[in-house]
């Protein structure tokens, strides 16, 4: 059987690994247009701050390593388009385009940066943040004295993450965010206005809510940005307004696709042509609790997906049970984290549901570093179901305990359960009455 995959990034990789420990004899071709393998793009904001220096940690298998597994991987090679009924491809290297042959097809191409309607937006020093030639670009200038003032366009993860970066590098930053509140797509806004509290602790951080910026100063180089509201003097602008879907090639090949070009998936990976499977950026995935595919560009999902279908690929019968969009951020001294349903999710597919807060402590008050810990949970007003979480927390120990609630989203247990629930008590990490078992005691 030969198996053809599409990108050698973290989806495209876990299928061709799972496959090739699954059915040693499949030949496993994988077409990479970069020169790149095996890409973490979420380290990026740290290796811009500083966190560490050498860029390999977000790349550490190479083709070769992939070849001593059996598996060929071909960097530098874009795929043109694809003709399922024939089960072939045209793939272009260096100018040169050849025909090849699939039994089985493996489409993991990834997102590209969303640049949206903005003038001057090709000015120079203005960047992204998606792949790793946008980062080795980005670190190396913005730690320099030139660069002062700093624009970032979005409040969303990578946003907010590029701001902490920011910071510790000691620049003035001004956050663009076009809705009225940070990060309004995970968040709900009492978490959105904790996390806004924090920024505005920084003197040298100015958000702009409401407000997008509708052009770029400069002749060759950025010296300001421009929105309704004002002018801002920059050195640099680095846009960070999502991701969409490396799926144009595909308009003609029949696959069912939603509006923003993701490739529809069901549980085993499985795209509407038969052979074709798909994961990543590029495409949907499984939601555990709704039971549809949606569009939900997190890493968890690419890796955990294209393991499934490593296994699928190969006659497999593997189902994902999906994710719960589970998800967290550091910003400074904070962090938090969210999973499950939201309120707009849940409004969305008409699920009753009750919402309850709850602001804590995260440990015993003898102890050093005892801090603020807010927990929400949204729940079924007649079983109690636990639906969705968010949890916030100054000096750790928020993230932790989101996790715990992913496990109890995932088993379907209710508030009162999660009341009485066994968590570890010793006074540095938590309270008798964990702040999650008070949270599930005063939902009603």
């Amino acid at each position: 059987m030969k198996i053809v995959i599409i990108g050698a990034q973290a989806a495209g990789m876990s299928v061709a690994a799972k496959a090739k420990r699954m059915d040693k004899t499949a030949d496993i071709v994988v077409y990479e247009a970069s020169d790149i393998t095996s890409f973490g793009a979420c380290g990026l904001p740290y290796y811009v701050g500083g966190e560490f220096d050498d860029p390999q940690y977000m790349s550490e298998l190479t083709p070769e390593d992939f070849a001593k597994k059996g598996i060929t991987v071909k960097t530098l090679h874009t795929v043109e388009s694809i003709d399922p009924a024939a089960k072939t491809l045209k793939v272009n290297h260096n100018g040169d385009t050849f025909e090849d042959q699939y039994d089985r097809l493996m489409i993991a191409t990834g997102g590209s940066a969303i640049l949206p309607p903005i003038e001057n937006i090709t000015l120079n020093n203005v960047f992204t943040l998606k792949t790793m030639a946008d980062g080795l670009a980005l670190r190396e200038i913005v730690r320099t004295d030139a660069i002062k003032t700093v624009t970032v366009i979005g409040a969303g993860f990578i946003g907010l993450e590029l701001v902490e970066a920011l910071v510790h590098l000691g620049k003035t930053v001004h956050l663009f965010e076009r809705e009225n509140r940070l990060m309004p797509e995970a968040f709900e806004p009492e978490f959105s206005d904790l996390l806004l509290k924090t920024l505005h602790a920084q003197n040298n951080v100015h958000v702009h809510l409401n407000e997008s910026v509708t052009k770029i100063e400069g002749n060759d180089t950025v010296t300001g940005v421009i929105s309704a509201q004002g002018h801002y003097p920059s050195d640099l602008v680095v846009v960070c307004t999502g991701v969409r879907p490396n799926t144009a090639f595909l308009k003609e090949s029949g696959l069912a696709m939603l509006p923003n070009g993701a490739i529809r998936t069901n549980q085993y990976g499985q795209t509407n042509v038969e052979h074709i499977y798909a994961a990543g950026d590029c495409a949907t995935v499984w939601h555990a609790q709704l039971q549809t595919d949606v569009y939900s560009p997190l890493a968890t999902g690419a890796n955990k997906l294209g393991r499934i279908i490593g296994e699928n690929i190969v006659g497999g019968q593997k189902a994902f049970k999906g994710l719960l969009n589970a998800a967290a951020v550091q910003l400074l001294s904070v962090e938090a984290g969210r999973v499950g349903l939201s309120s707009k999710e849940l409004a969305a597919h008409n699920i009753p549901h009750q919402k309850v807060m709850l602001t804590d402590k995260n440990h015993a008050n003898y102890c050093k570093g005892q801090a603020m810990l807010a927990i929400l949970l949204f729940y079924h007003p007649e079983t109690k179901v636990i639906l969705g979480a968010q949890v916030f927390g100054e000096n750790g120990g928020a993230v932790h305990r989101m996790h715990a609630l992913s496990v109890a989203i995932m088993t379907k247990l209710t508030t009162d359960d999660l009341a009485f629930l066994d968590f570890a008590y010793a006074p540095p990490f938590a309270r008798v009455w964990d702040a999650l078992n008070i949270a599930g005691s005063i939902a009603k």
